[in-house]
């Protein structure tokens, strides 16, 4: 098993940056993809951006040049740095990793946390 504990939830103004943490414990061996995802009210959980454990990295278009991703694997934590938020950005964000069991892939979630965007 593999828990991931999100951290960096808050209320921001339009324009406004903000950084979510996600630290991985567990069974963390064999972890081939980190990311988040977001689900704001009504609308369906998507994809915000992955880092691969080979690097490799991928945004959804509505925040590519706004999102970073980063990872640290010493840490075995994930970022996601945000700047020029929007009120679209509202949401609950999750953290996600996948990890290789037996030739499958097996999904993991965090508990989500609360980003705002608002004046």
């Amino acid at each position: 098993q593999v828990q991931l504990v999100e951290s960096g939830a808050g209320l921001v103004q339009p324009g406004g940056s903000l950084r979510l943490s996600c630290a991985a414990s567990g069974s963390i061996s064999s972890i081939v993809v980190m990311g988040w995802y977001r689900q704001a009210p009504g609308k369906q959980r998507e994809r915000v951006g992955i880092i691969t454990s080979g690097g490799k990295i991928s945004y959804v278009d509505s925040v590519k040049g706004r999102f970073t991703i980063s990872r640290d694997n010493a840490k075995s934590t994930v970022y996601l740095q945000m700047s020029n938020l929007k009120p679209e950005d509202t949401a609950v964000y999750y953290c996600y990793a996948a990890k290789l069991v037996e030739d499958v892939l097996v999904d993991f979630w965090g508990q989500g946390t609360q980003v705002t965007v608002s004046s």
